[in-house]
């Protein structure tokens, strides 16, 4: 079964997202980042390029010809990722498919609209059975 890890109380939503596709990498991990509107791809892949500072995220879009080799992908069809671990959800709605990974991140921002959505899909998976880890980032460098 999936497991599910909530960040809560992040300063900057997509920053969160590519520290944690980068802690993936480090642990072998193959990680698709579902970004549902190509604004929001458009904007995590600009920051991959530049995060973290000293290093880099080898990253492409889900469907370019080079990802079948890349270890983080950015697209918004979960059921394409083949090979991924790792979904890590920045799309306000439960995102379809996450059942075939064996994780699940959300990032969750302090805005109360965002958080409201993030407490739908809490629900919806504790009400489902699945094991939720929270990590609350309040006060934590980066967050």
């Amino acid at each position: 079964m999936t497991s599910i890890d909530f960040y809560f109380n992040a300063g900057d939503r997509l920053q969160v997202a590519c520290r944690l596709a980068g802690k993936a990498l480090a642990q072998g991990k193959r990680t698709l980042i579902y970004a549902p509107d190509a604004e929001t791809a458009q904007r995590v892949d600009r920051l991959l390029w530049t995060w973290p500072a000293t290093g880099f995220v080898p990253h492409c879009a889900l469907h370019d010809p080079l990802a079948a080799q890349t270890p983080v992908l950015i697209g918004d069809e979960p059921a394409a990722a083949a090979g991924c671990d790792v979904l890590l959800n920045l799309a306000a709605a439960t995102p379809p498919a996450f059942e075939r990974f064996e994780r699940l991140l959300e990032v969750v921002p302090r805005e109360d609209a965002e958080r409201q959505a993030a407490r739908e899909r809490y629900r919806f998976y504790r009400d489902r059975g699945y094991k939720i880890a929270d990590h609350d980032l309040a006060g934590k460098a980066g967050a």
